[in-house]
């Protein structure tokens, strides 16, 4: 009976301490299980993140591309627009040659000279197709005569006084220029307006006509 006592109290003396075993592993169990619930969530939180940084630069490289591309498209067409730019610009000495030719000739000696009158002609035509085979290319004539002076497409060799002609205004023109695609290819070469003094336009001196105090 004793033994019977004793091993029933060894038991008793076992049995609290495998339920707590029991319970801590129950604990840890139930925290995988909650681990194991909150890892989905977190496993596509990353993945999200990952797919947009991927996307991020997916985009930043294909616009760094698509920049690329405009760039040397633009590029090509400058060259093939501007490749003959030198040997037009050499060219212009035959329209400027021809329109001194023509203002050489005097006004009346073409209608008192029927010869003359057709060599004149034959000049102006042609000046005229020239100029038509310049603007085929995109090289255009700077009407300048009149128009406000601009420094992007005319150069100023002197100005004259003039009361006709606000100032800044372009009075003469002694070399015409050129455009070729918008691009200047030659500036104007002009004279520009410039106000005359006072006593040229008809006005007092200063203090000139006051009344005295």
């Amino acid at each position: 009976m004793a033994e019977s006592n004793e091993w029933t109290e060894g038991e008793a003396s076992e049995a609290p301490a495998g339920e707590a075993g029991e319970g801590a592993s129950g604990d840890a169990a139930a925290a995988e299980v909650a681990q194991g619930a909150l890892a989905p969530e977190a496993r596509i939180a990353e993945l999200e993140a990952k797919y947009a940084e991927t996307k991020d630069q997916l985009l930043r490289a294909l616009a760094e591309t698509e920049n690329t591309r405009r760039r040397l498209r633009k590029e090509a067409e400058d060259t093939a627009k501007y490749a003959v730019a030198a040997f037009a610009k050499e060219l212009l000495a035959a329209p400027d040659n021809l329109r001194r030719a023509l203002d050489a000739i005097p006004a009346e000696g073409r209608k008192e000279d029927a010869l003359l009158e057709r060599l004149a002609e034959g000049v102006e035509l042609v000046e005229r197709e020239l100029l038509a085979i310049f603007e085929r290319h995109g090289i255009k004539r700077i009407e300048a005569l009149g128009a406000p002076f601009d420094h992007n497409l005319h150069q100023a060799l002197f100005e004259v006084e003039t009361a006709e002609q606000p100032p800044g205004t372009v009075v003469q023109v002694l070399a015409p220029g050129y455009l070729i695609h918008e691009r200047l290819l030659r500036p104007a070469m002009v004279a520009v307006a410039k106000a005359p003094p006072a006593n040229d336009r008809g006005e007092p001196p200063a203090g000139e006509g006051e009344r005295p105090g």
